[in-house]
Formats: C-alpha cells, structure tokens, sequence
C-alpha cells in the first residue's frame, strides 16, 4: 500500500518511538554550563542482590544537567568504566552538529575506555524537561539522567507558577549485570531475561523485598502546587503513573507545552518525558506514587508496580501510604483516550506550525521475525526489520563517512515503502516507541488512534493539521500506524530508531541523511578536534 496525503506512516507489530529538532536565536543573557562527567563503575546493592554497575559521577541515576533557553552547555565525558561509552542528549535540537548528538556508530565512534570526548550544544528554541543517557550496547540501564531548560529570564510559564519542582525518572532495575543478560539472550537468539523491578529515581519501593531504604520521598506543603518532571528511562517498557489520592494537570510533553488537561493517571513510553502540575490539596497524609507497565499483548513483562512516596508536610512516617488506582496492565481504550487528549498549546507565542506543503512521502512498515544464526544455540535468532530491511551497525559512525564522502558505509537507497503490500497489522506483537534524533524543527503527530491499516481513503480526513502535539518519541499503537510531519532542515546524519531497547538491538532503526543546504549556515559544522575515532 502507498502512502498519500503528504506524511510518513509507521504501521504495523510494535510501539515506536522518534525524535527531530526546531532553531531560535540565542540571547543576550546566554551563559555557558560546564559539567564533568565520569563514567565509572561502582558497587551497589539493592532487593537483596549486590552487583556493579556503571554510572556518571558514581551516582544512580546520573546527575541532572540544568541550563536556561539559549545557554551554551559544554560537557567533558570522560570513561573510567570497561565498556566504550556515548551519550545521547535525547531530544535538544542539535542544528548542524549532530557531531554532539551521540548514538554511536551513528554520528560518532565511542569514547573508548581511558579517553574523554567534549560535547559542546547551544540549547536553542526549547524549554523544558528532557534528558541524556548512554547510547551504546543496553548501558542506559543505569547511566542516564534529566535535563531541566528553564525559560529565558522573564518569560513566565504558560500554566500557573509551581511553588516547587521535582525530577522524576522511571527506569528498570536487573538482579544480574545486564550486559551479561544481553549476552546469554544473544547466544541463545532469544530476548534477554526481563527486569526484575521498576524504579522511581533509582529505588524501586516498599512492595520490594529488602527494599525499606530504597525508597524516593518528597514532602509536599498543604495548599501548594508541585511540577514534576517526568522521564521514562525505562529500556522496554512503557509505564502508567499515578499519584493516590491526586489528580494531575498535564502541561508539557517532550519540552513542548501543551493544551493543558487533568487527568487521573499519565502514559509515558520509554524516551518520552512529561511534566505534569499537582496540587497538594487533599488530606495531609502519606499517598504511594506507582509506575507499572502498559502491555495489550500477551507477552511477558515485568508488571510489578514500583512506588514512590509524597508526604505532606508534618506527617509521621509511621502513616502508611495508600495506594493509587492505576489503570489496568491491557487497557488499551485508557491508552487511545489519554494520547488523543494531548495537543500543542499552539498559541502566538508557541505555534505548532505544522508543514501543510509535502515535499514526499514515507511509509514505513514494521516486521518481527527469525533469521539464521549458526552461532547461536537454536541455529535462529530474532530480528526486526523497516520495510523488510534490518539495520547492521557499521564500523565507523555514519556521519563521518558522510561528512568525509568515505564510499562502502552506507547505502541511501532505504526504499520510501514496503517491496509488497500485505496485511501490515494482521498478526499484532506489542506496542512500540519510536525516536528520531533530530531535524531542527517541529515532528508533529497528526493523528493518535490510528487502529488497522492505514487507508488514505477514510484516515486523512482525520489528521489535525491545526495543533497535533510535537514530540521527539512518538508512540505507534499495537495493530495500528501514526502519521507524523516534519520538515528536513537539519544539515547531518540522524537516527530514528525503536526506543525500546530490545527491538533497537534486533535491527528496528535506519537514519535520515539530510543534505546540505545552500546557505553559509545550512552546512554541517566541521567535526571537533577530539572527536572519538573507531
């Protein structure tokens, strides 16, 4: 099946996830954060199992980076750990210096153990919460953290000032070292072993055994309102949250505001952020925060619920929390529902200006299946594909070759649809996110509920070209497409790939190669000196 009505489309087995970029000018306030990150290796012990594990600065999760729009950001990456280390910056624009965006083997080779790499970004045109984590082998399982962007000085919010913020990151939590888990699903052609626990900011709760002094906490004072800022950190699963006895105002998705809306309970796929406002007007009490997976399909997940706890203010700790009504593990009619609620704020000072003129059209379609495999144990192991292609890591990163005209790295003929039509969504596996890191403006989602095949003769009339929502990760719903806009105007080489950890390392991934354009600023920075060689 073509595509028509002038967007990409992603149909078929999974949930996916992808990212782009937007350009503003910088202000005379500007400054320059400088941060050091060492990567390292560490002994930590948790739920009755101790292990290493590798982090940034010996801290789990890693150190939150906080700069204002228009702030240079410089960070010196150093790796002290075992492993060959880059760090992704997930979702800031990174106009013409995809040099410091840092999926490896993509726009750069890694850090190599005993060696430093500075990565030198102006946070332009954005604001809000986003966050960085490694981007190499399943390392982001522990190393990763926020980025808070505060507005430039003098610009308000658009929602209500919060009397206070807080960072949360959700993430997943393995017994055993998971690169060795990785390893032994591999040699086998299998899915490694799942995760064993959930975590809020590092700890995953009281509903843990051995778990009493891993728990997050934050107080709250009655009468006031809260932001948080939420991460899904998680590698595979895509997780509901939910405060007991609260409600929250949802604000800000992937740093771009949005129609505000209450809601009982968020969605949030993994690469995803989200920031929502709570007011502390119920009872003073103690009240569980949970995260716990979103899964419509039957296959195994990790579905224990990790807790946080917020407290108000005076309340002993003897108090026992109570928990939060979370919808449940397949509701997949909540999922549809909460994601068609979301939309850009689209007002004069943040437009949605979502492209009306398409220049071509994509369609993508996603496929799960076996290949050989003489190694492994069973003679197969899974794969995954974008139409019918499975992506194979390089040698050297593909924005050098690019870059350096090097000819045998890559090919730029990915096919702009499937070889043959076939029922795309007839045998449904699991949802998937889907990231692409970044042209420099607006991805903007049309249409949310996508269910079945795409059919150009009933689905276009249902896009919404006035204030769909604009995200860096873009989730695709199980059986069903998105259909998403976005214009390439981000000299570079930019992955776009599954955000779901499992399926990225099947082969779910290609990259977008966008020219040079004609103008002095519309070309590819030179590579820094210290640039990582392979």
């Amino acid at each position: 099946m073509a595509s028509n009505g002038g967007s990409s489309f992603v149909s078929g087995l999974f949930f996916l996830v992808f990212g782009l970029v937007p350009l503003v000018s910088l202000q005379a306030e500007a400054a320059t954060k400088k941060y050091q990150f060492d990567v390292q290796v560490n002994n930590v012990s948790q739920l009755c199992h101790a292990k290493q594990i590798v982090t940034v600065n010996g801290r789990f999760p890693g150190p939150t980076i906080y700069a204002r729009e228009g702030d240079r950001v410089v960070i010196n990456v150093s790796n002290h750990a075992q492993y060959n280390m880059s760090i992704h910056w997930h979702g800031l624009k990174q106009y013409a210096n995809g040099w410091a965006d840092g999926p490896a083997y993509i726009t750069q080779c890694p850090i190599q153990t005993g060696s430093s790499y500075v990565y030198d970004f102006n946070v332009t045109g954005q604001r809000g919460t986003l966050w960085w984590h490694a981007h190499i082998l399943w390392l982001r399982a522990t190393v990763y953290g926020a980025i808070v962007i505060m507005p430039q000085l003098g610009t308000p919010y658009p929602f209500p000032k919060p009397d206070s913020e807080q960072v949360l990151v959700f993430g997943e939590w393995w017994h055993g070292d998971v690169e060795e888990i990785v390893k032994q699903g591999n040699a086998m052609g299998l899915p490694p072993n799942m995760s064993d626990a959930h975590t809020i900011n590092g700890k995953p709760g009281p509903l843990f055994r051995c778990s009493e002094k891993h728990t997050f906490a934050m107080e709250v004072e009655q009468g006031k309102k809260y932001l948080l800022r939420i991460v899904n950190a998680a590698l595979n699963d895509e997780l509901f949250f939910a405060i007991a006895g609260h409600n929250m105002t949802v604000v800000e998705i992937d740093a771009v505001y949005n129609k505000p809306f209450t809601t009982s309970a968020t969605l949030i796929a993994p690469g995803q952020t989200t920031n929502v406002l709570v007011y502390a007007n119920s009872a003073p009490g103690r009240y569980f925060m949970a995260v716990r997976p979103f899964q419509d399909v039957p296959i195994p997940v990790d579905n224990k619920t990790a807790t946080a706890i917020l407290q108000y203010k005076g309340i002993p700790n003897t108090i026992l929390p109570s928990l939060p009504q979370l919808p449940s593990p397949n509701n997949t009619a909540f999922a549809l529902s909460y994601n068609n609620m979301l939309r850009s704020l689209n007002t004069r000072n943040f437009p949605a200006n979502v492209p009306l003129k398409v220049d071509r059209n994509l369609f993508f379609t996603i496929g799960l299946g076996k290949s050989s495999c003489p190694t492994c144990l069973n003679g197969t192991r899974l794969s995954a594909s974008l139409n019918n292609i499975t992506f194979v890591m390089p040698q050297i990163a593909l924005l050098q070759a690019h870059y350096s005209n090097t000819k045998g790295v890559f090919t730029p003929d990915f096919p702009d649809k499937p070889p043959e039509a076939f029922n795309y969504t007839g045998c449904t596996v699991d949802r998937k996110p889907f990231h692409h890191s970044r042209n420099k403006t607006k991805q903007n989602r049309l249409q949310f509920d996508g269910v079945g095949n795409f059919d150009p003769a009933k689905d276009l009339a249902k896009y919404n070209l006035v204030d769909p929502p604009e995200r860096n990760t873009v989730g695709v719903p199980t059986g069903g497409w998105s259909a998403i806009r976005f214009r390439a105007d981000n000299p570079g080489v930019w992955f776009f790939h599954c955000h779901l950890e499992l399926h990225t390392g099947w082969g779910l991934k290609t990259a977008f190669v966008v020219e040079d354009g004609p103008g002095k600023d519309q070309a590819v920075r030179p590579p820094p000196k210290d640039l990582p060689s392979c």
